[in-house]
């Protein structure tokens, strides 16, 4: 039964289940609206920042995200008030794939979806207002405290982050249980005083961990066979790109001088044309 405390965490699973099962289903509609590093900073598609966030890569990763979004969403929402609620969430979703694309600058062809980021801040939001709660591990009738499975989940999101040995966004992870977290503090600050001691355990890693990349982001293992070097850059691809098309129309003209206008395919004259318009 829907209540209208929970209102806004069924909506939500209502939305990314609809947007994955056309994602699912089309796809040409998920690469339209997937996080993809070259899209966003290069082409400037920031929606990509949101959309990303409402997509997944099979059935058994929407079902994983909406049952923790399902577990945790209940209280958080009953306490914090619907709006809120909606803003941990919007701000653990953006500040997931920020963190993700500062991470992956330089890998233009890094793409990733998923809920994981927004989840991740309404996890953790849960943990630093609800000190006492307890989380269940699946199938075993054993409960932990919530910073202590707070801390394993940071932990085990910085190894993934380094080792790249699956394709899970674990940067999104990461940023967006911070950037929900730190947000429901701002509203709550008395949940410092508290509980400080869970949330530092929680935070300093992950802080010194994000401090640690922006000093020597060469500590950064990328498994992925197809991405460039680190050391590749937004404006060496930028250039690359320019250099191919001078080339592909400096063809075109040759072409043009040697077989004249009418040997030119539609793709041709189309690039003749953008060329032209740019001009």
């Amino acid at each position: 039964m829907i209540t209208e405390e929970g209102i806004v965490g069924i909506g939500l699973i209502v939305v990314n289940s609809v947007v994955s099962y056309f994602g699912l289903r089309n796809q040409s509609f998920l690469e339209g609206y997937c996080f993809e590093v070259d899209k966003i900073l290069v082409k400037k598609d920031f929606k990509r920042l949101i959309t990303s966030g409402f997509l997944h890569v099979s059935w058994m990763h929407l079902i994983f995200n909406m049952f923790s979004l399902y577990v945790f969403s209940r209280l958080l929402e009953l306490s914090v008030g619907h709006g809120l609620f909606f803003l941990i969430y919007m701000v653990s979703l953006v500040s997931g794939n920020l963190l993700a694309l500062f991470i992956h600058r330089h890998h233009g062809d890094y793409k990733a979806i998923g809920a994981s980021g927004a989840v991740s801040g309404i996890i953790f939001s849960s943990i630093a207002l609800f000190p006492g709660m307890e989380i269940g591990l699946f199938f075993i009738p054993l409960s932990i405290p919530s910073w202590v499975f707070g801390l394993g989940y940071i932990m085990l999101t910085i190894y993934g982050i380094r080792s790249k040995k699956t394709n899970i966004g674990h940067e999104a992870h990461l940023g967006g249980a911070l950037g929900g977290m730190l947000l429901a503090i701002g509203f709550y600050p008395e949940s410092l005083t508290n509980n400080y001691l869970p949330i530092l355990v929680i935070t300093v890693p992950s802080i010194l961990f994000i401090i640690l990349i922006a000093w020597k982001p060469q500590i950064l293992i990328i498994g992925a066979t197809n991405k460039k070097p680190a050391a590749y850059t937004i404006d060496d691809r930028y250039n690359e790109e320019k250099i191919e098309r001078e080339k592909e129309l400096d063809r075109i003209l040759e072409k043009i001088h040697q077989k004249g206008m009418d040997s030119l395919t539609t793709r041709e004259k189309k690039i003749l044309e953008e060329f032209s318009a740019k001009k």
